[in-house]
This record gives structure tokens, sequence and C-alpha cells, in this order.
């Protein structure tokens, strides 16, 4: 009980006088404004006034933290202490100079617990939306090898690597994504309101509709009576994948398996996985962290179902006595070239710097296959566009035109 009041805390405004008798005043994050009277009487302040901030506003200032900001936590904080700042005093600098209050009570929070006695991988776990396993297992090594500044070097390096692969690979889908749906969203507009105009005008002509124009009314009508089972079907089939996927390891695999397998998508999936799983084994490693262990936190930082699977059984056959080289082999899921970089990597004693040299290869391999996929969407896109919009005009006007001829 007494581990959880030290954890939570509050923001506080406080004014006071500095040493000159000039009027200061700024916030705190403490667990009650007997705190924030002591720490500001540290510093050489005079409290004047302190009181809780309302957490109706805060509250719904707070955003989400994201990968990207647990990136920029790790880098600030192997920075401050490559300078030379103590591990407590950088959580301050860094947790009331960030711009997100949920990431700053992130931070205020490992603060306290470190505080309080606690290590950092420790504390971490705490956290394990935040912190994943392999970060824990590295810091771990870390605090225990006496390297900690270099291992969070390492992690930042690791994080701002993978999430700036994620990035181009969700900027390039995010675009035709985007595209079709509008797209989507335009026809059914269409379709609702558009279309029934025409129809009413045609109904007055009395003739015979070409089948293309009877085909699109009939789709009209449809939508104009059942438009709420689109949209309950399409957030109902998302919501069921999203489920079934983190329910059901089996419906994930085959998922995964239909990812890597996909046209055009599939390489580029294969390629990050490959990607990811080099630089997080070449961090690993350089950690010190023992190849067996390294691997279960590697399996789960793979993303993908078929991929885990394939290297925990790696792990299996690694703890036999079997060289990595042969069970990556024999797992099928690694190109010759990286496993040939991994054998030469095991009997020079540098596998570390190998996997680096993977991971870098695939990285770049990853870059120019998100370049090509978005100057192919393009051609793609608007076939859609052509097919969905001009579909529907050349349909509403075939009437018309045909009149027109027989006039």
């Amino acid at each position: 009980m007494a581990q959880a009041a030290a954890i939570k805390q509050d923001i506080f405004a406080w004014e006071g006088t500095d040493k000159k008798g000039k009027k200061v005043k700024g916030e705190s994050n403490a667990s009650n404004p007997a705190m924030v009277k002591a720490d500001l009487r540290r510093q050489g302040i005079k409290p004047i006034k302190v009181r809780k901030k309302s957490t109706l506003f805060a509250s719904a200032a707070k955003r989400k933290i994201l990968p990207k900001d647990i990136a920029i936590f790790t880098r600030q904080l192997s920075t401050m202490m490559g300078a030379g700042v103590p591990l407590v005093q950088s959580f301050e600098i860094i947790g009331r100079g960030h711009e997100n209050p949920a990431m700053q009570e992130l931070i205020m929070n490992i603060k306290a617990d470190v505080e309080s006695g606690g290590t950092l991988a420790d504390t971490l776990r705490k956290h394990p939306l935040y912190f994943d396993e392999l970060v824990c297992n590295l810091v771990a090594a870390g605090e225990q090898a006496g390297i900690l500044e270099g291992l969070l070097d390492k992690i930042a390096t690791y994080k701002e690597k993978t999430e700036a692969m994620k990035a181009k690979i969700k900027k390039a889908l995010t675009y035709p994504i985007a595209v079709v749906v509008v797209a989507f969203i335009v026809t059914a507009i269409l379709l609702i309101f558009v279309v029934p105009t025409f129809q009413d005008l045609f109904d007055s002509f009395g003739a015979e509709l070409p089948a293309f124009t009877q085909m699109v009314i009939h789709l009209s009508e449809w939508m104009q009576s059942n438009w709420w089972v689109v949209i309950i079907g399409v957030s109902g089939t998302i919501y069921g994948f999203n489920q079934g996927k983190k329910r059901s390891p089996k419906f994930a695999h085959t998922l995964d398996r239909l990812a890597l397998k996909a046209p055009v998508f599939g390489e580029i999936v294969t390629k990050a996985i490959i990607a990811r799983f080099a630089r997080t084994m070449s961090t690993m490693f350089a950690a010190g962290v023992p190849l067996v262990e390294a691997m279960e936190s590697v399996a789960g930082a793979s993303g993908n179902q078929v991929y885990k699977e394939g290297i925990l059984e790696m792990r299996d056959n690694v703890a036999t006595g079997q060289q990595l080289q042969l069970s990556m082999q024999q797992t099928g899921l690694f190109p010759n070239m990286v496993v040939q970089m991994v054998a030469i990597g095991e009997e020079s004693g540098s596998l570390d710097g190998m996997l680096a040299k993977v991971a870098d290869f695939y990285e770049e391999e990853v870059d120019n296959a998100v370049d090509n996929l978005s100057s192919l969407m393009e051609p793609i896109i608007m076939a859609i566009l052509g097919i969905l919009v001009g579909g529907l005009i050349v349909a509403m006007y075939l009437p018309i035109f045909k009149m027109g001829s027989v006039v």
C-alpha cells in the first residue's frame, strides 16, 4: 500500500519567491502539497501558494502514449546519463519538460519507484504496455554489468530505427487506403442521394433503360433501404478480424501466413520482419544477453505469428547445441543470404556485427520497396476511382445519350 501511495502523484501549481526576492511560479508533480513545498525550499524558493491543478482539463489534454514517445524518452535518458546527470534527476528533467501529460505522469511514476529503491528494469516491467520484455531485459543486463548508459543508447537506436521503418510502411499504406475509403464514401453518397434524382427523371421518359443503368438503379434502391447493413457489416468485419487475431492463435497464424504470401505487400512484410529480427537479435547479443534467452524476446518482437513460432523453434534447437545458422535454415523462413551472413558471424565471433549489417541491408530494401509501392499504387488508385465514380456517371448519362441519338 505504501508503494502504491508513493506512485500516485498529482500536478500542483505553485507561486513563491527566489533568493533575490523575485516572484516565480511553476508546476510540480508530487503526492501532496507538503512535498512540493519541501522540494521548493531545497531549491532556494520560498513557497507562497501551492494548489492542486484541476484534472478536468488535464485529462482532456492527455493524449495516448505512442511508441515514438518511448523512443524519444529512451534517447533523452541515454543522453542525460552520458552527460553525467544522475538517473533520478534525469527523470525529473525529462518528465517536467515533456508536453504529453500522460507521458509526464509515466516518467514521474518511474522516478518515484526508482527513488524508493527499485531497479530501473523492475520498474519498467510494471508498465508492460509501454516497455516490452526486450527493453526490460536489456536494461536489466545493463544494470547488472554496469553499462546502463551504453545499453540505453543501443535501445534508443533500436527503437528509432524500428519506429522509422514502421512509419515509412504506414505512410505508404495510409494514402491509398484513405483514397479508396473516400471513393467508397462518395460512391455511397451518389447511390443514396444523387441516383434517385436521375431515377425520377428516367421514369418520366417512359423508355426502357440500358441494362447497366438498371443495375445501378437497383443497387441504389438496395443502398437506400439497407445502408445500415453495410455500415454494421464493415464495422463488424473489422472488429471480428481484430478480436479473432487477438483471441485465436490459429486464426492469427492464418492471417499472418496470408500476409506473407500477398502479392507485392507480402515481400515488404517479409523484409520488414527479417530487418526487425536482425536488428533485435544484434542489439540483444551485443548487450551480452545469452543467445537462447535473447531469442525469446526476439520472437515476441517479430510481429508475425509464423515467424514467432519459427524463432521459438530455433531457440529450442539452439538450446540443444545446434548452430544458429543451421536452425535458421531448417525453418525455411530466412533467405540464403541471411543464413550465410549468420554463419560467417558465428565462425568469426562477430555475430552481432553481421546481424547489424543484415538489418541495415533489409531496412534499405524496405525503403526501396515502399517507394516502389507508392509509385505502383497511383495507377491502381486511379483505376479504382474510375471504375467506381466514373462507372456511376456513365450509367446515369447512358439513357440521356440514347435519347439524344434518337432525337
